[in-house]
């Protein structure tokens, strides 16, 4: 397998289908003997908290965020990861066995463990045999899920019911960073409430076009989606705060094109964000943050449990989002390096943005910080994470401009 894709121009492009096709079996038998790891690491922490007397409530806290870790995934992920895990080895025995044999994909086992999560296990384990008998293997994913979909509910309807209901309770809006300085906003709602809204914005833009708008049908409705929400006359007039923590020659001048940092996004070219500047006309917001000739950020020290209101966002600034290693949750809780009950001070170097959940996970036993770098010498604030098997990750606060 590790001489595969190196060049070998002597095979011909059947053998390359072959090689394609085994490799993606072996993909997914990896993906099975892999789940079966998590599991069996999940029960053997949760035997060894029982040990150390962790709180019965607390019981499992940290095992998805170490699976997570080994992974490179963020701490939701590590979560997804286990849940899976967790029911192919309980309640999908013949999905389970289908991925380690390489006949399914780990997406497919992860569309049917998810249209069955609200069976019991009994009825998951019912539902998971009469799907193998349709022939998992040749479906493609959509299929696979809406088969699944549709047996978990002739198998219970009920179930199906109260989990629309429970379902409802999870809508949300996200949004997430996407190329060329675009981003992706996401709602999660009811099915009749979200084709109502993509109803609403179509009619807006079937208005427009038939008044002869020049701009096409997925602008006019990304453009109503914007004025709609923020309230505002045009979707450019945003009212907008700049977190600068850049040297703000790149926002005054045309010379200097370093990018600019946009909050809860990244990095924007500096044109953009000279652009943002000057043609909105809604309010406008500028907070300079300084940095001094190495580029670092500077704080104060101070003796108080909480951080202040300037030093919390200094640091939120130079964190940007969660410092666990591979979160990019963000930032709710300002979290001691080193424990103010043990001492820390709360100070720039000694403070790190993290998720609230990075910030309960490093309580459990066997979690221990170190500060590596305090960033006030022209490298980046750095922090050596350890978790109970002894592992260590590094996490480093994006370097600055």
């Amino acid at each position: 397998l590790m001489r595969l894709g190196e060049g070998d121009t002597e095979v011909g492009d059947a053998e390359r289908i072959d090689r394609i096709a085994l490799l993606e079996q072996v993909k997914a038998a990896a993906a099975g003997a892999q789940a079966a790891e998590v599991v069996q690491f999940g029960l053997s922490q949760v035997e060894a908290q029982q040990r150390a007397d962790v709180h019965p409530r607390l019981i499992g806290r940290g095992i998805a965020d170490q699976v997570a870790l080994a992974c490179q995934l963020s701490p939701t992920g590590g979560s997804q990861r286990l849940t899976l895990a967790r029911a192919l080895w309980f309640d999908l025995p013949a999905t389970f066995a289908a991925l380690r044999r390489g006949q399914i994909s780990e997406w497919v086992a992860t569309l049917v463990s998810r249209e069955t999560a609200h069976l019991d296990a009994a009825t998951r384990r019912t539902v998971d045999a009469d799907l193998a008998l349709r022939d998992l293997a040749t479906m493609s994913p959509r299929r696979a899920a809406a088969a699944a979909r549709s047996l978990a509910y002739l198998a219970d309807p009920v179930a199906a019911v109260a989990r629309a209901r429970i379902e409802e309770k999870a809508r949300r809006v996200t949004v997430r960073p996407a190329p060329d300085s675009m981003a992706i906003l996401t709602a999660y709602l009811p099915a009749a409430q979200g084709i109502a809204a993509w109803a609403a914005l179509s009619r807006e833009a079937d208005s427009c076009l038939a008044a002869g708008d020049p701009r096409t049908r997925g602008q006019v409705m990304a453009d109503a989606l914007v004025t709609r929400v923020t309230g505002q006359a045009g979707a450019s007039d945003l009212n907008v705060e700049i977190g600068l923590l850049l040297p703000i020659e790149t926002l005054t001048g045309d010379t200097d094109d370093r990018p600019a940092e946009l909050r809860d996004y990244g990095p924007i070219p500096a044109p953009l964000a000279r652009r943002l500047l000057h043609d909105t006309r809604g309010s406008l917001f500028l907070r300079r943050l300084f940095t001094a000739p190495g580029g670092q950020i500077i704080g104060a020290d101070d003796r108080r449990r909480r951080f202040p209101g300037a030093l919390a966002r200094l640091i939120a600034h130079r964190d940007q989002r969660c410092r666990d290693p591979f979160c990019d949750a963000p930032i709710r809780h300002l979290d001691h390096i080193t424990r103010h009950t043990d001492g820390g001070p709360t100070n720039y170097s000694n403070g790190r943005g993290v998720c609230a959940r990075g910030n309960y996970t490093r309580e459990m036993p066997g979690w221990h910080l170190k500060l590596l770098d305090d960033g006030l010498r022209g490298q980046p604030h750095a922090v050596a994470v350890t978790t109970p098997t002894g592992h260590v990750y590094t996490s480093q606060a994006p370097q600055p401009p």
